[in-house]
């Protein structure tokens, strides 16, 4: 199999071309960080946060950022990384999951808060800022004409 037929595989099993819903072992986590060495700090529903893998077939093919959902199936070997990631949700898969009831109701809470904070979070240090200042008094455009 070539590079490229691997990388379609790999793409498809990864990125949401079948609808299922989670198996009974199988949970939702969102993204915090990521740790290196395929390594990502998730965070469940209920708050919990522990490491998760990236599988050897996605890697080099999938990149996951921090905000992204994940779906996740635990390891029983593990001591620091408890789970590996299944799928990587994308919006078509999350509006799919909300429609089912299956999509947590932390998650939709969370994002609604973290947007006026993440917007501020953002901001390109490398260009100056523009300030404009506004005066309250008219008098100066009055007595000027």
């Amino acid at each position: 199999m070539s590079k490229v037929t691997k990388r379609k595989h790999v793409m498809n099993e990864a990125l949401w071309d079948d609808y299922e819903l989670p198996k009974e072992n199988q949970s939702l986590v969102k993204v915090l960080k990521s740790k290196g060495n395929n390594l990502h700090e998730v965070t469940t529903p209920n708050g919990d946060e522990y490491l998760v893998s990236m599988p050897m077939k996605f890697r080099k093919n999938i990149w996951v950022k921090r905000g992204d959902y994940i779906l996740v199936e635990p390891i029983l070997e593990g001591d620091k990384v408890k789970a590996e990631i299944v799928k990587i949700m994308n919006k078509d898969s999350i509006k799919y999951y909300k429609e089912n009831n299956v999509w947590p109701k932390e998650f939709d809470e969370s994002k609604k808060e973290a947007s006026p904070a993440e917007e501020d979070m953002f901001v390109n240090t490398n260009r100056n800022q523009m300030t404009v200042y506004q005066s309250d008094s008219s008098t100066n455009t009055d007595s000027d004409s």
